[in-house]
């Protein structure tokens, strides 16, 4: 099958064309061994999938990964990268969720709930990438660092800018204020925020 150019014809036909070359896009990704689709996935522009030595990616029903600013009401720095490069790391996204240009890196494992909103620009990391090494800081950049397992459960929306640390659980239905760094777990159904993120109201509190 012959490659498609990296973005559509701008021509009258731009919108036809854009939904054809994204249909192909999902099926390309559908085929791969290294990736499971259990029913349609749905892709807007190309996405980054960066499976290595084993690495797995499994996708529910109906997932979006978004990575074009057409029709999107923030800006995209980058197209949506799902990157697993440590042997049998999995990324797992289940039916429903939407992905908006934001990077999934998993070192062992992250797996995000059903119908989860994952907004523009965020970051959702299993590992460090270093070391701190303030012993010997001259060695940091030979180190992989730590690495500890990430879960968001269902219904969870992170908003734009978030970054999601190693070994954090976010629980069912709760929301995480843009731009928050979270660094530990969240409980379900409350409104997190800030730097680092905390509990900034419950689903039971009035108003």
């Amino acid at each position: 099958m012959p490659e498609l150019p990296v973005e559509p014809p701008t021509d009258f036909r731009a919108a036809w064309h854009r939904r054809a070359w994204n249909r192909w896009l999902a099926a390309r990704i559908s085929a791969r061994r290294d990736v499971s689709v259990d029913g349609r996935l749905w892709v807007n522009g190309r996405p980054l999938i960066d499976l290595r030595e084993g690495g797995r990616l499994e996708l529910g029903d109906g997932v979006l990964l978004n990575s074009s600013n057409r029709g999107y009401h923030l800006n995209l720095h980058a197209p949506v990268k799902l990157f697993a490069d440590r042997p049998g790391a999995l990324i797992r996204i289940g039916s429903g969720t939407r992905v908006h240009g934001s990077c999934i890196h998993a070192y062992q494992a992250i797996e995000v709930g059903e119908r989860c909103l994952i907004a523009a620009n965020c970051q959702i990391m299993d590992g460090s990438g270093h070391d701190l090494a303030l012993d010997e800081p001259a060695r940091r950049g030979e180190t992989c660092g730590m690495s500890s397992p990430v879960r968001i459960h269902d219904d969870v929306w992170l908003g734009t800018g978030t970054i999601v640390l190693p070994g954090v659980e976010i629980g069912t239905g709760s929301v995480v204020a843009a731009g928050s760094v979270v660094t530990k777990d969240i409980p379900a159904q409350v409104l997190a925020g800030g730097n680092p993120a905390r509990v900034l109201g419950a689903a039971d509190q009035p108003g």
